[in-house]
């Protein structure tokens, strides 16, 4: 299906020209507010684009591996009750609260299920980079995202089935699995290399953890300010989606969070189930509305996954700044413990050489 924007308000001058405030390519004019065909400059900006953003992300990836322990992470494999909590929050929580805002805010029909499809993707990439910055679990949130993308496959469409039925069929909705597997694929391939590089050259593995840590959290940013410009829109769009897009991912960090310590797991995998569950594929989610809907459907929601993943961002950096900020203040450095257990073993020798008339033994 062919891709449509939702073209920027025009100026006073393309009024003066035209007697009207569209031009005549347009598929829908509201006032100011246009979808307009792709034109060729952003087709050919989107390859460009989605090229190199796919050849960090695996470079990203590669390195997230090189910090996953093999015995740890085949440990989560075989005994999975992190990935099982993971798995009820990641399609449990999300399509529920999805499914409650919707109510709540009383959304058009289309609306909700723009929201309910937001809810029922599978995790996003990028909760991997920050899982590493907040100190968490890498082995629990590398298996977490790579089991909720194959997952996704069977529980997308049943939690659409399920969720859906009162606003639209379910049957309406396209679901993508070549992208999903291509998802798939470029996450599982790129962490297997890394895993091996850190089983066989563990020194060399932390220098690539480092530089790839940096450029994930470059890429972030970047994949967010590609998504402004690819997707650039009028925003005119109902307010209600505007809280929604805000309170979503607050409330998919918090609630991951609390369910996770509620079921026992320590504090830094609660961290890593809490940034899995509000990070969601947003690219995903807009893949599926562009395939399911009408370019006059796509006025009412079009913009939403953008705006979502704006505000999971934001949040996100959020939750890292107040993390950074307590390790400073009150959790030691890994450094400060190993001066203090170099203190208590010297003064423990001291004192065995006291008792002993100064000599120490070996």
């Amino acid at each position: 299906m062919q891709t449509y924007l939702l073209s920027q308000q025009f100026n006073a001058g393309s009024f003066a020209e035209n007697s009207t405030a569209c031009p005549a390519n347009a598929t829908i004019c509201n006032g100011a507010s246009c979808v307009l065909p792709e034109d060729n400059f952003n087709a050919t900006l989107s390859v460009v684009l989605s090229t190199v953003l796919t050849i960090m992300l695996a470079l990203v990836m590669f390195s997230m591996g090189c910090n996953v322990e093999l015995k740890k992470f085949w440990g989560h494999i075989k005994r999975p009750w992190g990935i099982f909590v993971g798995f009820l929050c990641q399609f449990g929580i999300m399509p529920l609260t999805a499914f409650l805002l919707s109510l709540i805010f009383n959304v058009l029909p289309i609306q909700a299920v723009v929201v309910l499809i937001m809810g029922c993707c599978p995790g996003g990439t990028a909760s991997n980079v920050l899982a590493y910055w907040v100190d968490g679990d890498m082995d629990l949130s590398i298996s977490m995202t790579t089991c909720s993308t194959l997952l996704a496959m069977g529980m997308m469409p049943l939690c659409l089935f399920i969720y859906t039925k009162m606003w639209t069929d379910s049957s309406a909705i396209v679901l993508p699995y070549d992208s999903i597997g291509i998802s798939l694929v470029a996450l599982v391939i790129p962490v297997s290399f890394g895993i091996y590089v850190n089983h066989k050259w563990p020194s060399k593995a932390k220098i690539i953890l480092k530089i790839g840590s940096i450029v994930g959290a470059i890429l972030i940013v970047l994949i967010a300010v590609v998504g402004g410009i690819l997707y650039k829109g009028s925003w005119n769009i109902s307010p209600k989606l505007w809280i929604i897009g805000t309170i979503f991912p607050a409330a998919g960090y918090t609630l991951g969070f609390f369910l996770a310590r509620i079921a026992g797991l320590s504090w830094h995998r609660c961290r890593t189930v809490s940034l899995e569950t509000g990070m969601q594929n947003s690219q995903l989610c807009s893949t599926i509305v562009q395939l399911s809907f009408t370019p006059e459907q796509l006025e009412l929601m079009f913009t939403f996954p953008l705006l979502y993943s704006i505000f999971q961002l934001l949040f996100a950096l959020l939750l890292l700044g107040g993390y950074r900020l307590y390790r400073r203040h009150h959790v030691k450095t890994k450094t400060d413990v190993e001066k203090t257990e170099e203190t208590e073993d010297s003064k423990s020798v001291s004192s065995h050489a006291k008792v002993n008339g100064g000599f120490v033994s070996n």
